[in-house]
């Protein structure tokens, strides 16, 4: 909270099952049913039976892994949007901003959060990034999987959950062996596929875009300028927006504009803040500033959205 201001809600394993989960809970595979003998520090798995069908805005403190077996769904993470199908794998990391929701009837999967210390036996957290690129701030976090490749994911979800129910000696480090060998098979499909290996010249744009993204998710709130950026960056503001534009359809402008409306989107979905405060804490002038702004975008009100969201 700043300034008395509620921010993005941001959510740690221990406070996050409300957002997630209905009251009824499912199946009992995995953490869907509470249960104090399943406790594993750090660490939760659950499938979609039971799962909440939207969620977010928000942004948590742990690593997400979604694995979407049948129908459909929207995901945002970050700035981008992503569809998923069958066969598809998202991943996030602490602190993105995240949501999902149009879950088709059909939308089935399972899901998994751990926290960065969970494979500190293994792996240290600050060298997870490194070691899988999907979690990395310039890698894709959202890929297809082959037939194969899921069947063998699935297997691991299966054996975790097995190491769950099971409770026999050494679960602890199994499941975070499985959980290893899970983000290992991930990463096989991510380099089979050469997910982010372009030609050099497109790898110059991807990590400008990449660098452009992460300075904007800093400092949108008090830098709008594209140009701004373009000096951080030691480039102009038209290559910038060039190659921005090139890559993702929008300009540089249209980038921060759509963070900036997320943010305000957040805070008046998930916050009590009047619009005048929310304005104030966006950095706008005045609230018919704010007003101007959100309505240009999304054709309505900052009020009449709320009103339509609670």
């Amino acid at each position: 909270m700043k300034n008395g201001l509620t921010d993005i809600p941001k959510y740690n394993l221990k406070n996050f099952r409300h957002i997630h989960r209905q009251i009824s809970s499912g199946s009992p595979f995995g953490h869907n049913v509470p249960d104090a003998s399943k406790i594993i520090e750090g660490f939760e798995i659950y499938s979609s039976d039971g799962m909440v069908r939207s969620k977010g805005p928000l942004k948590s403190e742990f690593y997400r892994l979604t694995i979407t077996i049948t129908g459909s769904l929207n995901m945002r993470i970050g700035l981008d949007q992503y569809v998923h199908r069958p066969g598809t794998l998202a991943f996030t990391f602490p602190n993105q901003t995240f949501s999902a929701s149009d879950f088709s009837d059909d939308a089935s999967g399972y899901y998994l959060f751990f926290n960065p210390e969970f494979l500190s036996d293994i792996i240290p957290s600050i060298k997870i990034a490194d070691e899988f690129p999907f979690y990395d701030n310039s890698g894709t976090p959202v890929f297809q999987l082959a037939m194969e490749e899921l069947e063998n994911i699935l297997a691991l979800v299966m054996r975790i959950n097995d190491e769950l129910q099971c409770q026999k000696i050494g679960r602890d480090k199994a499941i975070k062996m499985y959980v290893y060998l899970l983000l290992l098979e991930a990463k096989r499909s991510y380099q089979r596929q050469n997910i982010d290996n372009a030609e050099s010249s497109l790898q110059d744009s991807y990590k400008l875009i990449s660098r452009f993204r992460e300075l904007v998710t800093q400092h949108y709130l008090n830098k709008r300028l594209v140009d701004d950026y373009a000096k951080m960056l030691g480039v102009s503001s038209n290559h910038l927006n060039k190659t921005v534009k090139k890559s993702t359809g929008k300009t540089a402008s249209e980038v921060i504009k759509e963070l900036l409306l997320q943010e305000a989107k957040s805070l008046l979905v998930y916050t009590n803040n009047s619009v005048s405060e929310i304005a104030y804490r966006l950095d706008f002038p005045d609230p018919a500033s704010f007003n101007r702004f959100f309505k240009t975008i999304t054709n309505e009100t900052p009020l009449a959205y709320r009103s339509r969201h609670n």
